[in-house]
């Protein structure tokens, strides 16, 4: 496996994991790579330096190994920083849908099949649909991506 640090054309900077560099070449060339952030299919590698451990940062690896407490709070640390990384990138997406699909609510898989078949106008939709319908859709060929939704929070 090889990590690239990506970088859409209208700036945003992801991570992305590969088999090789030729699967990312392959990807990268047929537009199979979109930003998380804004769906730009148009993605070129970013610079990102080398991760060489020094002498120092191995000892610090083998504290970790060896249960070292004040490395497991920073590894804890970083969890939650990769964490809420996630959530934002969720609720970018999430907005980004939000802002430019068509909400057909509980009749989602209904007008997915209608736009798949030609029944209905071609155009971005969002909406609910149950576990059931979602694996209906997939096995007719029909692409879905499941949004997660956002915690809620009780005040």
């Amino acid at each position: 496996m090889i990590k690239y640090q990506l970088r859409c054309s209208s700036g945003h900077e992801f991570e992305g994991w590969f088999k090789d560099g030729a699967t990312y070449d392959v990807q990268a060339k047929t537009g199979g790579i979109e930003c998380p952030y804004c769906g730009d299919a148009d993605i070129s590698k970013a610079i990102m330096a080398p991760a060489i451990p020094s002498k120092r940062s191995r000892a610090s690896s083998q504290q970790v190994e060896a249960g070292d407490a004040e490395a497991g709070l920073l590894s804890e640390e970083r969890a939650r920083e990769v964490a809420a990384k996630i959530l934002d990138a969720v609720n970018t997406l999430r907005s980004h849908v939000e802002g430019n699909y068509d909400d057909v609510g509980d009749k989602f898989a209904e007008e997915a099949r209608r736009i798949h078949y030609g029944e209905a106008e071609e155009r971005g939709i969002y909406g609910q649909a149950s576990i059931d319908e979602a694996e209906e859709l997939d096995e007719e060929g029909i692409e879905v991506f499941r949004l997660p939704t956002p915690p809620r929070r009780d005040d």
